[in-house]
């Protein structure tokens, strides 16, 4: 009787055993096919990254120190660099001044040229994780209001971590930077214009 208890105990332990390692076994290829999984979209996020940012458009700022050129980023930033263009493109940034010169950043694109005027439309806040604010940076300035970006927008002579995810960086300069350095508030950039861009282009490095 003793010996029957004990064998019924032991098919009951190995019972256990066994499942615990069946539920073990299934739990370890559910972790797998998660990490797997999570590893191919991060894969997939960068490659669609590096694409964007490799469609860009050109353009060039003249100003009364020199000549400023940046590229911009449609396919990364569908709702900024439209507007930005846009407004370029009908002439609304020729003859504006920098009305707002920084040891860390000068601004433009104010008609009033106060810097409490913009066009006669506002965007949403456009962020990507592929574009931050560092020196050479190009952003869309706003109020306190993140959907209020119109048609200031900004140029970064410092790094500035604090606005990331905060303001529409859609662009950065790879010529003139020299240039940027120069500005002085009251200076004038008497013609904008875009130049479209071909896929598959690298983006440049800030000069």
């Amino acid at each position: 009787m003793i010996a029957l208890r004990s064998r019924t105990k032991n098919k009951k332990l190995a019972s256990v055993k066994n499942g615990l390692s069946t539920a073990a076994w299934v739990l370890a290829v559910v972790v797998t096919v998660i990490t797997a999984a999570a590893g191919i979209a991060y894969v997939q996020r960068q490659r669609r990254g590096r694409e964007a940012l490799s469609t860009i458009d050109v353009v060039k700022i003249e100003t009364d120190r020199g000549l400023v050129v940046m590229e911009v980023y449609p396919k990364l930033m569908p709702i900024t660099v439209p507007n930005f263009e846009g407004l370029a493109k009908s002439g609304f940034y020729d003859g504006l001044t920098w009305h707002r010169v920084e040891d860390w950043v000068i601004q433009t694109g104010d008609p009033q040229g106060t810097g409490h005027g913009g066009s006669d439309k506002t965007i949403k806040l456009e962020v990507s994780p592929e574009l931050k604010n560092v020196r050479g940076a190009v952003g869309m300035a706003r109020s306190q209001d993140p959907d209020s970006a119109s048609s200031q927008f900004y140029i970064l002579k410092r790094d500035a971590a604090r606005l990331d995810g905060q303001y529409a960086v859609f662009g950065k300069v790879v010529s003139g930077m020299d240039v940027v350095d120069q500005i002085q508030k009251g200076d004038k950039m008497p013609k904008v214009t875009v130049e479209p861009g071909q896929p598959g282009k690298q983006p440049a490095s800030p000069k």
